[in-house]
């Protein structure tokens, strides 16, 4: 997340804001959902792929663009599952930042690609059964 949210920052500071976001459910061929460990929460926690979208993008886009570079795998979005906000999806950034997720999600499909973690950003993936999912933010 660098160029917009920098940017972003930069005028508001560490203050709240509405961010929009889109999250993807990728599931394996025996049905299990992929989930993330972001680097910047440690251990706290798992997410699933996904981010915000950056300005001219739409949230297809955003969606295939934030998988393929936290995880490798190229996804066709083919569902809308949820519009997801509320005030307890507020989130407090390990550096500060403060952000109130507005988020799309969608079921998707792998097209292509090889599972990786992208370096920087997400130190773990790994694919869970629907009734073993790890521990995860309310949000």
């Amino acid at each position: 997340m660098t160029g917009y949210i920098d940017w972003l920052r930069a005028q508001a500071g560490p203050a709240l804001l509405p961010l929009a976001y889109v999250t993807a459910i990728v599931r394996d061929a025996e049905g299990r959902v992929l989930f993330q460990r972001r680097a910047d929460f440690g251990d706290a926690w798992w997410g699933l792929p996904g981010g915000l979208f950056e300005p001219g993008e739409t949230p297809e886009d955003c969606l295939r663009r934030e998988v393929l570079e936290e995880t490798g795998l190229r996804v066709e979005p083919h569902r809308l599952t949820g519009l997801y906000s509320s005030l307890r999806y507020r989130v407090s950034y390990p550096n500060g930042d403060q952000a109130q997720q507005v988020t799309l999600c969608y079921a998707c499909r792998v097209a292509g690609g090889e599972l990786r973690a992208q370096a920087d950003e997400v130190s773990e993936l790994r694919y869970f059964a629907p009734e073993a999912l790890p521990p995860r933010p309310v949000w």
